[in-house]
Parts: C-alpha cells; sequence; structure tokens
C-alpha cells in the first residue's frame, strides 16, 4: 500500500472555492476519514486524489509518484461510491470479476481473486445472484469486492453507508475496519457523520469552508480539538463555549466568567477575547460552584442524563449519572475539570497553547498519527 501527500492543493469552480490550499500526509496502511458538513470540501478532495477533478493547483503524490495530471484509470486506486455503481443485469460474481477483466487478467488468476474476496466479505452465497435483487448491504459488500481483487494501491471511500439504515450502518462500519485491518490498505473515507469517523479512523481530518481544521487521532480530535467548530462538531453534544470576561494574558491560571473565577490549566498565549471551552462529561454539578444555573430540561439517554441549564453566560450541558438527574427549574452550581478545560482565542476561534494539552499528550502518547497538516 501507499503513501498519499497533498501539497497545496487547490480547487476552484468558477468564482467559488471548494478546496484551500490543503496539505496532507495520508500515511501507509492508515484509515484517514475526511470529515465536515455538507459542502466543506472533503468529497472535492477525494475526487482530486482519485483523478476525477483535477486541480486548480497544488500536486498529488501516491507512492511517492507524481499523479497530479494523470487519469482515474492511471492512478492504481479502487473508488467505493456511496451508490454503489454496480451492474444490476450481472452476477455477484461477474460483477466483482468485471475491472479484473478489463485488465486482461488470467481467467484462473480471476478466480482465484474474486472467491478470495467473497470469503473475506463472507458473500459466497450469493456469488451466482444477480445484484439488482440484493439488499443495500450486500449491495455495498458486492462494491467493496470488486474494489478489493484489484489490489490498489489505495482505497478512496466517498460515504459507502450513507444509504444503509442505522443498525447495518454500525454493523458494517465493524465490517469495513476489520476489513481494512486484514488488507493492511491505505484507505481514505469520507463522511459528514461523526459517529462513523470516531469508529473507524486511525487519524480524522475535520474540514469546514474548503479548509482543514485539524488532523489528528480521535483521541486528539475530541479531547483537545484545534478550534471552536472543531469542538462544535465533533461530540455529542457538542463541547460548550462560554465567553471570558476580558481578555486572557500569558500565563493565566485562573478566568472570570460572568464575575465567577474559573481555574484554568496554564496558557502560554495571550487573547484579548477568550472562550472557555469545556466537554459535558467534564462540567460537574457542585453546590459550591461559582457559575450558577437553572435546570431546563432533563435528557435521559439510559447510560447517562444530559442536564441542559441556563446560564448567565448562555445554556451549558452537563452529562451526569443515569440516577443524577434534577428536576426542571432547579438551580444548580457549576464547576470544571481544571485538566480538562480549554482556552480558545474568540476572534480567531482557535485553542490557546496551554499546560493541559502538553501534559496528556506527553502522559498518554496520543499525540501520533498518520495523517497531519
Amino acid at each position: 500500500m501507499s503513501t498519499i501527500v497533498l501539497s497545496n492543493l487547490h480547487k476552484r469552480f468558477g468564482e467559488f472555492t471548494a478546496v484551500h490550499d490543503t496539505n496532507l500526509t495520508v500515511g501507509n496502511g492508515r484509515f484517514v476519514v475526511l470529515l465536515g458538513p455538507s459542502g466543506c470540501g472533503k468529497t472535492t478532495t477525494l475526487r482530486m486524489i482519485a483523478g476525477l477533478e483535477l486541480p486548480t493547483s497544488g500536486q498529488i503524490l501516491i507512492d511517492g509518484e507524481d499523479v497530479t495530471a494523470l487519469r482515474a484509470g492511471q492512478r492504481d486506486i479502487a473508488f467505493v461510491f456511496q451508490m454503489f455503481a454496480l451492474y444490476p443485469h450481472m452476477t455477484v460474481r461477474n460483477n466483482i470479476a468485471f475491472p479484473l477483466k478489463n485488465e486482461g487478467i488470467s481467467r484462473r488468476e480471476i478466480a482465484t481473486r474474486v472467491d478470495t474476496a467473497a470469503r473475506m466479505l463472507r458473500i459466497e452465497h450469493l456469488m451466482d445472484r444477480k445484484t439488482g435483487g440484493l439488499s443495500g448491504g450486500d449491495r455495498q459488500r458486492v462494491a467493496l469486492g470488486r474494489a478489493i481483487v484489484r489490489h490498489p494501491k489505495a482505497f478512496l471511500m466517498d460515504e459507502p453507508l450513507g444509504t444503509l439504515d442505522a443498525d447495518f450502518r454500525e454493523l458494517m462500519c465493524l465490517e469495513l475496519r476489520k476489513l481494512h485491518n486484514a488488507l493492511t490498505a491505505t484507505t481514505v473515507y469520507v463522511t459528514h457523520d461523526q459517529s462513523e469517523a470516531m469508529a473507524m479512523a486511525d487519524d480524522i481530518v475535520v474540514m469546514n469552508r474548503g479548509e482543514v481544521l485539524q488532523s489528528a487521532s480521535p483521541h486528539e480530535i475530541y479531547h483537545f480539538p484545534a478550534t471552536v467548530f472543531v469542538g462544535s462538531f465533533i461530540g455529542s453534544p457538542p463541547m460548550n463555549f462560554l465567553a471570558v470576561d476580558g481578555g486572557v494574558p500569558a500565563g493565566a491560571e485562573q478566568v472570570s466568567l460572568g464575575g465567577a473565577a474559573v481555574p484554568v490549566p496554564r496558557t502560554d498565549a495571550s487573547a484579548a477575547k477568550a472562550l472557555v471551552g469545556v466537554r459535558p462529561e467534564h462540567v460537574m454539578i457542585d453546590e459550591r460552584g461559582a457559575l450558577r444555573g437553572r435546570v431546563i430540561a432533563d435528557e435521559y439517554l439510559g447510560s447517562h442524563q444530559i442536564l441542559v441549564v441556563e446560564t448567565a453566560l448562555g445554556i451549558m450541558r452537563v452529562r451526569v449519572g443515569k440516577d443524577e438527574g434534577r428536576v426542571a427549574g432547579s438551580q444548580v452550581g457549576l464547576s470544571f475539570r481544571k485538566e480538562r478545560t480549554l482556552l480558545y482565542d474568540a476572534d480567531s476561534g482557535k485553542l490557546l497553547p496551554g499546560a493541559a494539552r502538553q501534559m496528556a499528550f506527553n502522559g498518554n502518547g496520543n499525540g501520533s498519527g498518520g495523517a497531519y497538516v
């Protein structure tokens, strides 16, 4: 398998910029997910890697070879689409074998590759059926089989599970990850579903408005989002953000929120305007807490509850145990886990460097990854 390198990749459609100067390396054998809302540029980026779109400027390297100007058929990649693109009048066996026949591979080799793929995907019993009568999940397996038999340098997948129901999509997430591990394949996968990304990815690339905002392991993306947008997009419910009173000087270990003094990890940079970011599970119901609020809703989710608390600084969501709910209208005090509290520059939306992130990654070793910017 291969490393994929994008260097200053830019794509414009008339006056609209779909992808803006993207620099990204997908490490050999990594499962990398391009994640973001509709229109963020993730599918356009994938299509440029595949050769289905030519970049306005920039460079694409696959396994060290400059493929920027090569046609899709010359890049030795396999593309799996959301809509499968199968031939409904052909059997499963013939669908999977079709790309190999076009390449002029011997009949014996084709049979070997097709049978191997069928065993991996557990579709041996479907091989003589026509794809037009198969379920969505089975058609997806056939589409994957057709990609696997080619032994490509990389697999590119554009929301391949988007048409499946929730339960089967969850199962296919597990199957895709197992398949990736078995093949040790370099995979670039596009989705707008954060659950898919967190479940499968070695590395997540979060995009918005044509730009890569953060590229890192799921752990880092979740616990240390690089921007306010990433913190708001990743997590259900998302990260809470509260405006700090006044600016934050470099070296600060305490900020003021609505007049309440809140301890934070030491910052290494200053900001004229700042935001505190904290995940709902790192907010505690604390009657001695300086920040006060009123519970306006209690979302029961079985294993835990989400309290929706109205404060003078806005709505906050607090994750508590399944038996720790509060009656709507009750007053509560709130405090934060200092080591899990982050500070952001309110103007740029970017994470301020600080001690908490550095200590966490020195201790956990979760800062490594195969995709980076």
